[in-house]
């Protein structure tokens, strides 16, 4: 089987609405069969792909956001911001942002946000006067912060490929998140000046006292995980382990918790970690496939040739990726695009870090584009919408996302300051 010939495939599978993982694997398989390799050697090259001991912070991770899901952790945060903000008229807006923010340090995952925060911000939004789709849009654009910030799964999956410290690209991911979030305020904070009608939210000085009394555990949550991260006392993957155990505690104090919702928050769980852990395997045996056919080698020599500066080399990468995030599922591009860029941008003289944050905005942009959109998809079956109808509110928040996509790929150190701060 050619090369051509496995694209071409790969290509009707993804078309067809076959899961990623299955699209990758069905053709790659077959490639190396006919080429004469044995089964055995396919399954050794699949199974070595997800034998990578950063690659076990994964669950653990999702496991930690899907239980301050269960425990009502983000109700908390909502109502913490909301008592801070409420004075503001279309407080409710920059509450969502806020809210986003906050969670964003124990969930790694736009899905969860946008599933726990979704069917609390929109129906409230409205309530004070803001159009459906606006509260819509934000909402779903603000559920990008969680996947930025640390503790972020998609920089544990690239650091993982990338043989990158994960405590760097955390710690290099808090400035673009905290920026990404603040595009997005300034966007509300337009639109509040043009819409009169937006109402407050004031809460009194006991209401304010008792959301900040509740927030006080979820709050400390980020500073155990991130604070033992960057402090070198634990590697991500024992970070992750002492979050979850973390979690669990407040759930169960906080009487939020049922053994009901850990059972459901464990079944979640797994089913998201088959999921990504076969696009690994199958990612892998593509990989051995592009290598075999030496892709990345060619694609270096093009690209050396052609383009003759960092820049341009990175505004080639930013439209390729959100081409590729628009139609593949974000751990699938990382798998098999890094080994092949990853390198050319060395050559370039770009920071593997640097890179690696560009990446993931580029394809968690991707998560709000059609056709794949998984995130459109989450808020459509959250709200009961048509997905055609979130993305209406969801597009122009595409552009002050991009403007800040472009402003770290022109400005390198606001990516690296932070790891340089903290000697990575």
């Amino acid at each position: 089987m050619s090369l051509l010939i496995l694209a071409i495939a790969v290509a009707i599978l993804l078309i067809l609405r076959v899961p990623v993982g299955l699209a990758f694997l069905g053709p790659s398989l077959v490639y190396m069969l006919m080429s004469g390799n044995s089964p055995g050697f396919a399954m050794r090259i699949a199974a070595e792909g997800t034998a990578s001991f950063p690659l076990l912070a994964v669950p653990l991770f999702i496991l930690l956001g899907t239980l301050a899901n269960y425990a009502g952790i983000a109700d908390r945060i909502f109502d913490f911001a909301l008592a801070l903000l409420g004075r503001v008229r279309g407080s409710l807006g920059y509450v969502n942002v806020a809210s986003s923010v906050g969670f964003a340090w124990m969930s790694g995952s736009a899905l969860a946000d946008s599933a726990a925060l979704g069917k609390i911000m929109v129906p409230a939004m409205q309530k004070t006067g803001y159009n459906r789709g606006f509260a819509t849009g934000l909402t779903a654009s603000a559920a990008l912060v969680s996947p930025m910030m640390p503790p972020s799964i998609p920089a544990v999956i690239f650091a993982s490929v990338a043989t990158v410290s994960t405590g760097a690209l955390f710690a290099a991911s808090v400035l673009p998140a905290l920026l990404l979030a603040a595009a997005l305020l300034v966007t509300v904070y337009l639109y509040v000046r043009k819409h009169s009608e937006l109402k407050k939210y004031p809460r009194s000085a006991k209401e304010i006292k008792a959301a900040s009394l509740r927030v006080i555990g979820p709050i400390l949550a980020p500073v155990i995980i991130l604070g033992g991260i960057l402090g070198g006392f634990f590697t991500p993957t024992e970070a992750a382990a002492i979050g979850v155990l973390y979690i669990l505690a407040l759930g169960f104090i906080y009487r939020t918790l049922s053994f009901k919702g850990v059972l459901n928050a464990l079944r979640e769980t797994a089913v998201t970690t088959g999921s990504i852990m076969l696009i690994i395997a199958a990612a892998s045996l593509l990989g051995w496939v592009l290598s075999r056919e030496q892709v990345p080698q060619n694609l270096a020599d093009f690209m050396t040739s052609n383009i003759s500066s960092p820049i341009l080399f990175l505004l080639a990468v930013n439209v390729l990726l959100i081409i590729l995030g628009a139609f593949i599922d974000a751990t699938a591009v990382i798998l098999i695009t890094v080994p092949v860029l990853l390198p050319i941008a060395v050559e370039f003289g770009v920071d593997p870090v640097h890179f690696g944050v560009i990446m993931i905005l580029n394809l968690m942009i991707g998560l709000l584009t059609p056709p794949v959109g998984s995130v459109l998809f989450v808020m459509s079956s959250v709200l009961r919408t048509p997905v055609e109808t979130v993305f209406k509110g969801v597009a122009p928040f595409l552009i002050p996302m991009v403007l800040v996509l472009l402003l770290l790929t022109f400005v390198p150190a606001i990516v690296t300051f932070v790891p340089n701060l903290l000697g990575f």
